[in-house]
């Protein structure tokens, strides 16, 4: 008979991390740990894929790489440059594969090194200050950035500040994201304005598109699992590790009260959470949220048990055509996969 499993409140947590935690996170994700250019399987309908494991391989052995070749509109050069870029930029759309080779270059590099999500640099620089971030990081051979994305214009000048020193010391960049980095911003908030910012961070990347099918729908119907009330409680005594057990609506109003770069404490040694209730969000920053938390769950392989509106009906037709569309899209797919794990 399996124990009865430990079951708490999400909404009864409020962790605190000091920056120096912050940093000891700077890895790629434990279901990430044992990643490689080896163990990533590239589709062969997909050729793409095959050519960025082969990129990333050039970059992390350091070999000066060929012009970058398929590269559309604005990427487009009238001239071939050979020279080689300090970063390289995985563009692609969400699950197919683009964390696994980061961190999989990550593994392949030696010395001092980072990796992390955007909003975990982001917020690092908020909790150390911007000069000490700077020391922190000056010097370190590789700087991974998971989900590059950039949601406001202090995020804008940031970075590009940040990645500019960094370089400047003699760091190599590695990032990922849905979206092209001349692209960054658009629909989020006026990027014509900081232009000059975006393009100085693309212009520093090779950037490289992976095309390709999302790996975590090719085996599932493609539906979030929603419970009914008593299959929730089956569910929940047939759990053997820590749960929390919360209504939808009390979650959200609880993330309001934890910065995203703590989500990652909130959610330490949980093997499942379970939200009640669940209906259709009703303001963006509770669906931003929402995606920061999902992202930090999948992150960890924490599975979700849910009952109400199926989670993967949760974001409105007016959020999924704003500018923030491939982010629900990515928490959509990644919460089917968390509502599905056995």
């Amino acid at each position: 008979m399996n124990p009865a499993p430990t079951t708490l409140r999400l909404t009864d947590r409020q962790p605190t991390l000091a920056a120096s935690e912050l940093l000891g996170h700077l890895t790629p994700p434990p279901q990430f740990a044992h990643a490689s250019l080896e163990n990533y399987v590239p589709d062969p309908a997909h050729p793409s894929q095959a050519e960025a494991v082969e990129a990333i391989r050039r970059f992390a052995d350091g070999a000066p790489d060929e012009a970058p070749t398929g590269l559309r509109g604005l990427f487009a050069r009238r001239t071939p440059v050979v020279a080689e870029k300090a970063g390289i930029y995985l563009d692609g759309g969400f699950g197919v594969g683009k964390t696994h080779l980061l961190a999989a270059l990550w593994h392949r590099v030696g010395g001092r090194k980072y990796f992390g999500t955007f909003i975990e640099y982001t917020a690092l620089v908020g909790a150390l200050g911007y000069q000490q971030a700077v020391q922190q990081f000056r010097g370190a051979r590789l700087i991974a950035i998971d989900e590059f994305e950039l949601d406001d214009p202090g995020d804008t000048m940031v970075m590009s500040r940040l990645l500019g020193e960094l370089v400047a010391s003699g760091s190599r960049i590695a990032a990922t994201s849905n979206t092209p980095p001349h692209a960054l911003g658009e629909g989020r908030f006026a990027a014509q304005d900081f232009l000059r910012e975006i393009n100085a961070l693309a212009d520093r990347f090779d950037i490289r598109r992976i095309d390709g099918e999302d790996y975590r729908k090719r085996d599932i119907e493609g539906h979030a699992v929603a419970l009914s009330p008593e299959e929730l409680d089956a569910r929940l005594a047939a759990e053997t590790g820590t749960v929390t057990v919360d209504r939808f609506d009390a979650v959200l109003a609880h993330l309001a009260t934890v910065h995203p770069s703590r989500y990652i404490g909130l959610i330490d040694g949980l093997s499942a959470i379970a939200l009640t209730d669940v209906s259709p969000l009703r303001n963006q920053t509770d669906a931003l949220r929402l995606v920061a938390l999902v992202d930090r769950l999948y992150d960890a392989q924490i599975r979700i048990l849910a009952t109400g509106t199926p989670l993967d009906q949760v974001f409105t037709d007016d959020m999924l055509a704003g500018g923030y569309r491939k982010k629900y899209l990515r928490a959509t797919s990644r919460m089917i996969a968390l509502t599905t794990a056995s």
